[in-house]
């Protein structure tokens, strides 16, 4: 008999923190920290690592871990009087036990729901109550799914206001070999320049430089292409207007204390966010923000499919 798949298991990881491991059958797996309801690994059924994380990341609070998918809440970047990306990454989250059940259409049993709630320190900086609950799960095609729910649950009357995003570090094999689809055109505050606008001029975006732009009114599906690879990865989001695109390149990488050398090479955050129209929530009301994200299999960009079917199919 063979032995009965185990979808979810609680175990402890780097420094002894708890994680969780996400199993698919198919044998696409994905690890979270309860510290920072941070994803830090997502792997396809090979075992092939899709996500980056930093051989110098630290995994010692309070300090951030670099790469995987940190939570950006309740302030992207500094926009705001908050610390860098606000402060949820830095605190450990609570595992529901009992987490509503998915759909009864729905085959997804790899998930779980992770809670966070103000607490006293955080209320020196932020003063204000909210529940964040936060469900990562994996489907049966390996695509991994986060949605967050944050509700506002003052109880003197007062609303709040917010940004956003997921923080997503994809690993690539080489940069200067990846393309992103389906922002080309748009709108962008560039974070080099003062976040001047511009409008994105190139068929797709490549890269050969530091890059750190905002798109703003973006499309619900983005396609990051990586040639070397012959991978795909395909990023559909809602609630989520912005994308941010980053990649430190070579000078920068170097002033980053947890970030490997020449690491910059393999890694590329494109991060689903609400930046520039702040989310405001009045006491009792809830906004819900979803990304997800699929690797398409290689012979979907070995030519004989062009991205952009991949792009702007239904």
């Amino acid at each position: 008999m063979s032995r009965q798949m185990v979808y979810v298991q609680q175990c402890k990881g780097v420094n002894g923190l708890e994680k969780i491991i996400l199993r698919e059958v198919r044998g696409f797996s994905a690890e979270i920290y309860l510290y920072g309801g941070q994803v830090t690994s997502w792997k396809n059924e090979l075992g092939e690592e899709l996500l980056f994380v930093s051989s110098k990341a630290s995994f010692k609070p309070p300090k951030s871990i670099r790469g995987g998918i940190p939570i950006c809440f309740p302030q992207f970047s500094n926009h705001g009087s908050l610390e860098q990306h606000g402060f949820a990454r830095n605190r450990f989250w609570t595992l529901d036990p009992n987490p509503p059940p998915f759909p009864t259409t729905s085959t997804n049993r790899a998930f779980i729901d992770l809670i966070l709630k103000n607490s006293e320190d955080d209320s020196k900086s932020w003063p204000h109550r909210y529940e964040f609950r936060l469900r990562i799960s994996l489907g049966p095609a390996g695509d991994l799914m986060m949605t967050s729910r944050i509700r506002n649950t003052n109880t003197d009357g007062k609303s709040f206001t917010f940004t956003f995003a997921y923080n997503t570090y994809f690993y690539v094999t080489d940069i200067s070999e990846v393309r992103i689809e389906g922002l080309e055109t748009l709108d962008y505050l560039d974070n080099l320049k003062n976040r001047e606008r511009f409008t994105e001029q190139g068929d797709a975006i490549t890269f050969e430089s530091e890059v750190d732009k905002v798109y703003l009114s973006t499309p619900t599906k983005i396609a990051i292409i990586d040639h070397e690879r012959k991978r795909t990865f395909v990023m559909r989001k809602d609630g989520l207007p912005d994308a941010v695109v980053w990649n430190p390149w070579d000078k920068k990488a170097k002033t980053i204390s947890d970030l490997g050398d020449g690491e910059y090479k393999h890694m590329l955050c494109v991060q689903a966010a609400c930046i520039e129209n702040p989310i405001t929530l009045k006491p009792g009301e809830e906004w819900k923000g979803r990304q997800e994200i699929s690797p398409v299999p290689s012979s979907y960009c070995s030519g004989q499919l062009d991205p952009r079917k991949v792009l702007f199919s239904y």
